[in-house]
């Protein structure tokens, strides 16, 4: 089944004295529990596509539809709600609240949701346990490296169960062995289920997928599978 399903997806930037074409008629299927990475080149629309992906925009024409659902044409409050509750999103720059300590970080999206505190907790504590921060529940961002903050992000990213993750440069501030340790995070969650689609640069990175996508002046240009399904 298609977790992700775009068709004839076009994205017409309008600057006035001129017109801008970052996605044309952009075709891409992505299966439910597939890991995926997308690359290409400086302005081959990659940001516009994960922008797409994540509800953070709309397409100028084509069709979007994410676990069945067709969101191409809804509306702010009801994209805002799905962001809430199908998708989760892993920053380069973490974007984690700074007043708030590694289990509260956490807690956000189901407090937007609302769970309860008392599920809220548990559910916070049980996913701080599995990126390994079980021994920094009440340090602040600042009091945490990269590689940790980056494993807040990713537990977060998660907390609403969302139904595909997105990841932009998920190690581009992070030192090789942080990176790698992020990146054996994202393998888990591949193994339990999770549909992952990473945006990245980096060959190694991209290899880790099941599959390479590159984008080039906003169309797909090629495919390459890197592992076969399991």
């Amino acid at each position: 089944m298609s977790i992700v399903d775009i068709r004839n997806l076009c994205k017409v930037y309008d600057l006035g004295t001129f017109e801008v074409s970052a996605l044309c008629d952009l075709d891409l299927q992505i299966e439910q529990g597939e890991y995926v990475a997308i690359m290409g080149p400086s302005g081959s629309g990659k940001s516009t596509l994960l922008n797409m992906l994540g509800c953070l925009d709309t397409p100028t024409s084509g069709s979007y539809n994410l676990a069945g659902e067709d969101i191409s044409r809804l509306g702010d409050g009801e994209l805002s709600a799905i962001r809430g509750s199908r998708i989760g999103f892993v920053f380069q720059s973490y974007n984690l609240i700074a007043q708030l300590n590694v289990v509260e970080n956490i807690e956000v999206p189901m407090y937007y949701r609302g769970v309860g505190e008392q599920a809220s907790y548990a559910r916070a504590m049980e996913l701080a346990k599995m990126v390994g921060l079980e021994n920094r529940l009440k340090h602040k961002p600042s009091e945490l490296s990269g590689g940790q903050q980056q494993r807040v992000a990713i537990a977060r990213a998660i907390a609403n169960d969302p139904v595909i993750i997105l990841a932009d440069e998920p190690t581009g501030n992070l030192d090789s062995k942080s990176g790698n340790d992020i990146l054996d995070i994202l393998d888990e969650l591949h193994r339990r289920g999770k549909t992952l689609i990473v945006v990245t640069h980096d060959e190694g990175i991209a290899t880790k997928a099941q599959r390479t996508i590159h984008l080039l002046d906003g169309r797909v240009e090629r495919q390459q599978y890197n592992h076969k399904r399991e």
